[in-house]
């Protein structure tokens, strides 16, 4: 099992910048596919990024929605078992709940596990 808590979220202006925090508990996340998905009122959730595992190293394969692409940056640190989104030039229509995810295809099965949420809200 693993416990999943997001913090960081808020109200920012349009072109400001928010840092998203996702600390893990339960188990270690060095093993997990760590992702963050959204989703705004009416809408479907969305991946918004994701980065495998490599291990016990604080790398792996990124992988970034396009509306991500070159502001959001998602980042590791399995010593400390936390997941990190970077998001800067921020728009309005990045306002929506954000969800940490963490995922792990193993041959006992298939795990994933999902935070409560943290809300970001993107307006003047």
């Amino acid at each position: 099992q693993v416990q999943l808590v997001e913090s960081g979220g808020g109200l920012v202006q349009p072109g400001g910048s928010l840092g998203l925090s996702c600390a893990a508990s339960g188990s270690s996340i060095s093993y997990y596919t760590m992702a963050w998905y959204r989703q705004a009122p009416g809408k479907q959730r969305e991946l918004v990024a994701s980065m495998t595992s490599r291990g016990t190293t604080n790398y792996g394969t990124t992988n970034y929605a396009d509306s991500a692409k070159g502001r959001f940056t998602i980042s590791r640190d399995n010593a400390e078992n936390t997941v990190y989104l970077q998001m800067n030039s921020l728009k309005p229509e990045d306002t929506a709940v954000y969800y940490c995810n963490a995922q792990r295809i193993s041959i006992t099965g298939d795990y994933s596990y999902w935070g409560q949420g943290t809300q970001v809200t993107v307006s003047s």
